[in-house]
């Protein structure tokens, strides 16, 4: 509380936005054209009011713009005006009072480092390693002890997970003010990336050696996923969670999925379908996040309930231009969270081009999807900070 007090005073005496932008004049890091110095324009709709208009598929005063995702505390640092000092006494409540500067909507997640001399929110004991340590003779034995769905769902303390899980939520949201905290929701709808557990190849040796094992997984995955969307339709329905959530896994590289789409159609749709089902019965609608080439998948997600898409990587084929032509399966537009990608646009274009690049997301959307502008995953140091100033004026502007 006293760091945000010491912030705000700095912020009321200069607006650190335009401090950046007069700063770069002779700063080379900072070169960016005057004419991407943040602006306020006409805007009737408060934060939530925007991003629940675009969920409901109709057209808000401007584009919404999601937060969350800069894994830099130097631009951090740099939007808010705090010192390092400011910002390791209260990481997440600087980046917060960033994120409002910046004019950001809503927050699906607060990126904070592990240390000082790191700028990911992991580090190397949070990947999942190919020897897990267990045989695979003991990973079947494990598989085989895992209780069964039915006992899952029917053991899950509903009560008391969604107490903890309300608290959360009401908590955060008091931090962020106007903005609109909206976490991400990966363990809803339903597991697949089973090698977080066993390790990628003893999970791969009983996808292809022991099909029963496999589905074991991908049922028990739903039981989960459909456990954690119950808590998520809740919220939804107490108004303490918006109309769309953003979930997924990473199962695909950047030749398609590491596991076939058959099997996955087979084994892993249905479990889905299942663990969707709550979200959906509270008008809530699911967003994929789609690392790789998802593109084999797209059918069998939308199939499922899957109402929307958030990415991408162009150089991987997941090109908005042909996704917005797509429809869910009751015919409706898709929900967009993207398009920048953090791989070949943001780090290597220039702010002209970021801006360009937004302004044509906004264009192709039009009529064809309901676009929040949102970035393909983390932002990393590599992207200079005036692009994201561009990414943030071109939907103010």
């Amino acid at each position: 509380m006293i760091v945000k007090q010491i912030l705000m005073n700095k912020l009321k005496k200069e607006n650190p936005i335009n401090t950046i932008f007069q700063k770069g004049r002779g700063d080379p890091r900072l070169q960016i054209s005057m004419k991407f110095t943040v602006s306020e324009t006409n805007q009737s709709m408060s934060k939530q009011e925007r991003l629940e208009t675009a969920f409901a598929l109709k057209e808000p005063d401007r584009t919404p713009i999601l937060g969350g995702w800069i894994a830099c505390p130097e631009h951090i640092m740099t939007i808010t005006g705090a010192t390092a000092e400011e910002y390791w006494s209260d990481p997440t409540g600087v980046s917060i009072l960033a994120y409002d500067k910046l004019g950001t909507d809503g927050l699906a997640s607060i990126f904070v480092p592990r240390n000082r001399d790191d700028f990911r929110c992991i580090d190397s004991n949070s990947y999942a390693k190919a020897d897990s340590g267990l045989s695979l003779e003991d990973t079947v034995a494990q598989i085989d002890a895992l209780p069964s769905p039915e006992t899952i769902e029917s053991q899950f303390d509903f009560d008391a997970a969604y107490e903890n899980f309300r608290q959360s939520l009401e908590q955060t949201q008091a931090r962020c003010g106007e903005m609109v905290w909206m976490p991400a929701q990966w363990s809803a709808g339903a597991r697949v990336s089973w090698y977080g557990s066993y390790g990628y190849e003893n999970f791969f040796y009983v996808v292809g050696l022991y099909p029963d094992r496999a589905r074991k997984l991908m049922e028990v995955g739903g039981a989960q996923g459909r456990c954690q969307s119950r808590l998520v339709a809740r919220a939804v329905s107490e108004g303490l969670y918006l109309h769309a959530v953003l979930l997924g896994e990473d199962i695909c590289t950047q030749r398609g999925p590491m596991i076939s789409p058959d099997f996955l159609e087979q084994y892993y749709a249905p479990q889905l379908r299942y663990g969707l089902e709550p979200l959906l019965e509270v008008g809530c609608r699911p967003v994929w996040h789609c690392d790789g080439d998802v593109r084999p998948m797209l059918d069998f997600l939308i199939d499922v309930g899957v109402q929307g898409f958030q990415g991408f990587q162009p150089e991987c084929g997941m090109l908005l231009e042909e996704i917005v032509q797509r429809r869910t399966r009751d015919g409706e537009p898709l929900i967009i969270f993207g398009p920048l990608a953090v791989t070949t646009e943001l780090p290597v274009c220039t702010p002209e081009e970021i801006f360009s690049k937004v302004k044509h997301a906004i264009e192709l959307c039009t009529g064809n999807a309901s676009l929040v502008i949102f970035t393909a995953n983390t932002i990393n140091p590599d992207v200079p900070l005036e692009n994201i100033l561009a990414m943030y004026e071109a939907v103010r502007s």
